[in-house]
C-alpha cells in the first residue's frame, strides 16, 4: 500500500515553495516524522517529515520544482509492501563535489549514532566532501553544526593533498575567463523582491551618528564573567542597543509605527527584528516584547535565533511581525553603511564596527572606541527632526548606560 507525501501548509498567506532538497533517495527505509525532503519558502527551509515508517518510493518533483500546499510529492511504500515497490530508476551521474560526499553521507545516515541532518549541515557536507563520521559535532546531544563541517574543511584544507590528488589531468582546461549560473533560491529572490521595493514604495532616508563606546565596553568587561555565570549567556553589546532602541521608540512613537494604506498603525510594543546572516541569505527573527526584556532574556532570544538561522531550523512564527530593526554590519568589518527598512517597518538601526579614533573632551584630544550608526527610515511617515532625536537618544544611552536603568 502505497502513501501520500503532500507539501504540508508552510504558514499564513504562503502557497507554494521550492523543492530545495531530497533528504532521503527512491528505496531507502525511512522512520515515522523522519525528515524526507527541505522546501524552500519565501523565508525559511521547512523540513517535510514522514508521514508514516516504510520506504520511499517514487518522487512526483525534482529538486528546483515549484510546488504548492498540498500537493502530492512523493510515495511511500508501507513496510509491509516494501518488497512491491518500485526499483528506482538509475539517476544520472552527479557532479563531483557531490560524488566525493554522497559515499560518506549516505554512511552516516546508516549509522544509528548520527542523527538526521539539518538541511544546512548536509548541504555543507556534500558542498566540501566531508565524511560526518569523521566529524565531531558541538551542538546540543553531540548533534553536528555547520561551524563543525565547515572547519573540518579547512582543516582538510590545510593538510598536505595526497600526491595521488595533486596531480592534474591533463584534460583538464587551462585557467580562463569562467562563468557559472546559479538559480536563485526562493529566500534570495524574495529578499530581492522586497529591498527593491522598500525603495520603490517608501521614501527613504538615513540620518547619522558617532557613539563612543567607552561605557559599555567597560560595563561589558567588569560584569561579563559574573553575567555569564549566572544567566549561562554571554554579555553582548546587541542587548544594550536594543534597549536603548526600545527608549527611544517609547519616545518617538512614528520611529516603531507602519503605514498602512492611508492610515498610521502606532504599536505600544516592542518587536524587534534582528538581522542575522543565514547560509541561504538575511533572516530577520522577531525578539518580541523586546521593552519587557532583560539583558539576559535578550541576550538569549538573540543567540538561540542565531543558532536556529545557522543549522537552518527558523520557523515563519519566528519572522513573523518586527516593528523595527536592528542590522549589525560591524561583524563583518563595515564602517558605514545605509541599511534598507525591512517593509512594512517603517525604521531600521544600522551598527557598524567599533575602532579606536580621535575625539575631543573637555578641550583635550583623547583617543576613544567610536562606532557609527545610521537610522534609515520611511520621510512619508518619520520627520527629519523625529529621526535625529531618535538616533540621539540611542547614542546617549549608549554613552551613559544609567540611562537605561531609570528610563531616561
Amino acid at each position: 500500500m502505497s502513501i501520500e507525501v503532500k507539501v504540508p501548509t508552510l504558514g499564513e498567506s504562503v502557497s507554494e515553495a521550492t523543492v530545495g532538497q531530497w533528504l532521503k533517495k527512491p528505496g531507502e527505509a525511512v522512520a515515522l516524522d523522519e525528515p524526507i525532503v527541505s522546501l524552500e519558502t519565501d523565508k525559511v527551509a521547512v523540513d517535510v517529515p514522514a508521514p508514516a515508517a516504510g520506504i520511499l518510493g517514487e518522487l512526483l518533483v525534482k529538486e528546483g520544482d515549484t510546488v504548492s500546499v498540498g500537493a502530492l510529492i512523493a510515495l511511500i511504500e508501507a513496510a509491509g509492501s516494501a518488497a512491491a515497490a518500485p526499483a528506482p530508476a538509475a539517476a544520472p551521474a552527479p557532479a563531483a563535489p557531490i560524488a566525493v560526499a554522497a559515499p560518506a553521507l549516505a554512511k552516516a545516515e546508516s549509522d544509528a549514532d548520527a542523527a538526521a541532518l539539518s538541511p544546512a549541515v548536509r548541504r555543507a557536507v556534500l558542498e566540501y566532501g566531508i565524511d560526518p563520521a569523521t566529524v565531531k559535532g558541538t551542538g546540543a546531544g553531540g548533534r553536528l553544526t555547520k561551524e563543525d563541517v565547515l572547519a573540518a574543511a579547512q582543516a582538510k584544507a590545510a593538510s598536505p593533498a595526497p600526491a595521488a590528488v595533486a596531480a592534474v589531468p591533463a584534460t583538464v582546461a587551462a585557467p580562463g575567463r569562467n562563468e557559472e549560473r546559479v538559480k536563485m533560491t526562493r529566500l534570495r529572490q524574495t529578499i530581492a523582491k522586497r529591498l527593491k521595493s522598500a525603495q520603490e514604495n517608501a521614501a527613504l532616508l538615513t540620518t547619522f551618528n558617532d557613539v563612543d563606546m567607552s561605557a559599555v565596553m567597560a560595563a561589558r568587561d567588569k560584569f561579563k564573567d559574573s553575567f555569564e555565570k549566572k544567566h549561562g549567556i554571554k554579555l553582548g553589546f546587541m542587548s544594550f542597543f536594543a534597549k536603548a532602541s526600545c527608549l527611544a521608540l517609547k519616545d518617538i512613537p512614528s520611529v516603531n509605527a507602519r503605514i498602512e494604506g492611508d492610515e498610521i498603525v502606532y504599536h505600544d510594543y516592542v518587536d524587534i527584528s534582528v538581522a542575522v546572516s543565514a547560509p541561504n541569505g538575511l533572516v530577520v527573527p522577531v525578539v518580541r516584547d523586546c521593552d519587557k526584556l532583560s539583558f539576559a532574556g535578550i541576550e538569549k532570544a538573540i543567540a538561540g535565533f542565531g543558532k536556529k538561522a545557522r543549522e537552518g531550523t527558523l520557523t515563519m512564527d519566528d519572522m513573523k511581525g518586527g516593528t523595527f530593526t536592528i542590522s549589525n554590519g560591524g561583524v563583518f568589518g563595515g564602517l558605514m553603511s545605509t541599511p534598507i527598512i525591512n517593509p512594512p517597518q517603517s525604521a531600521v538601526l544600522g551598527l557598524h564596527r567599533i575602532e579606536d579614533r580621535p575625539v575631543v573632551r573637555n578641550g583635550q584630544i583623547v583617543i576613544r572606541p567610536m562606532m557609527y550608526i545610521a537610522l534609515s527610515y520611511d520621510h512619508r511617515l518619520i520627520d527629519g527632526r523625529e529621526a535625529v532625536t531618535a538616533l540621539k537618544t540611542i547614542k546617549e544611552a549608549i554613552e551613559e548606560p544609567t540611562r537605561l536603568l531609570i528610563d531616561l
